[in-house]
């Protein structure tokens, strides 16, 4: 029987009480946003009351969140995709996205997730991704590496552009997904493939688990990919906007060194980053 490496603990005390927290109100989410979600959700799909359904799910998981957070670390500045709002006085930040992937937990998919990031001074400390239906949560804590469940993750080499198996993600306006199908239909011919996942957190995650070589997508909020940035770039990768710049709702990018710099420089110049 293997036997599975040592997980490394934190060192300092406070990403090692953010990840713990972190780690509780993910698996927590995730059990209810799972369990709670009616079988028959997917065959109402083109109907309003199913949207409503998941509307609320979203709102609930991300008070079951929330509560938590606020419970353990009251004076903590919080942000989430439904709105939640809070301005605190520690200097940590929580970047939350409940569901992200909605369209694919509407539909019964399993590549959605519950996206938990903690941030102190504009620096992401620590990342959690729990994608509940694949039985798996991703975990980052700065400086330590990245992990799937209870093994270290990695990227995968960097292959040339021509070989590389790329994700990306559309939004939700027509314009905006009009101009993203015109970059894909330039940078089809140029990759191995390009896959469509639907979760902006899970894509980064697994770009950190050497299942994808690249990811990219314009139009994510921070709670997208907070927790997804940190644990690609704990496992290797390289993370970005256009280049020499940050990512940001603009343009995400994220691959591994020497892929990133020809699939970055690529989008540029498909302008990926404008609508």
């Amino acid at each position: 029987m293997t036997e599975q490496p040592e997980q490394p603990e934190p060192t300092d005390p406070l990403e090692a009480e953010l990840l713990e927290i972190a780690l509780d109100a993910a698996t927590r989410a995730g059990a209810f946003l799972r369990d709670g979600r009616p079988e028959d959700l997917g065959v109402a799909a083109t109907k309003s009351s199913a949207i409503d359904v998941v509307t609320e799910m979203d709102i609930a998981a991300e008070k079951l969140i929330t509560g938590l957070l606020a419970d353990r670390r009251p004076q903590d500045s919080l942000l989430g995709e439904e709105g939640a709002s809070v301005e605190g006085s520690s200097g940590v930040q929580w970047v939350i996205d409940p569901i992200d992937g909605t369209v694919n937990y509407l539909y019964g998919l399993p590549s959605w997730a519950i996206s938990i990031a903690a941030r102190k001074e504009g620096e992401t400390l620590v990342g959690v991704v729990h994608a509940p239906v694949r039985g798996e949560i991703f975990r980052a804590v700065r400086g330590q590496g990245a992990f799937l469940n209870d093994r270290p993750v990695r990227v995968r080499p960097a292959p040339e552009l021509g070989l590389a198996l790329v994700s990306t993600g559309f939004g939700y306006l027509a314009e905006r997904k009009a101009h993203q199908a015109e970059v894909v239909r330039w940078l089809i011919p140029e990759v191995r493939d390009i896959r469509r996942g639907g979760s902006a957190a899970i894509d980064l995650c697994d770009v950190a688990a050497g299942r994808l070589d690249g990811y990219y997508e314009r139009g994510l909020n921070p709670w997208d990919y907070a927790a997804g940035d940190l644990i690609a770039r704990e496992a290797g990768a390289l993370t970005g906007g256009r280049p020499g710049e940050p990512l940001s709702p603009a343009l995400t990018v994220a691959a591994a060194p020497g892929l990133f710099e020809q699939l970055q420089r690529r989008l540029d110049e498909l302008g990926a980053w404008h609508d």
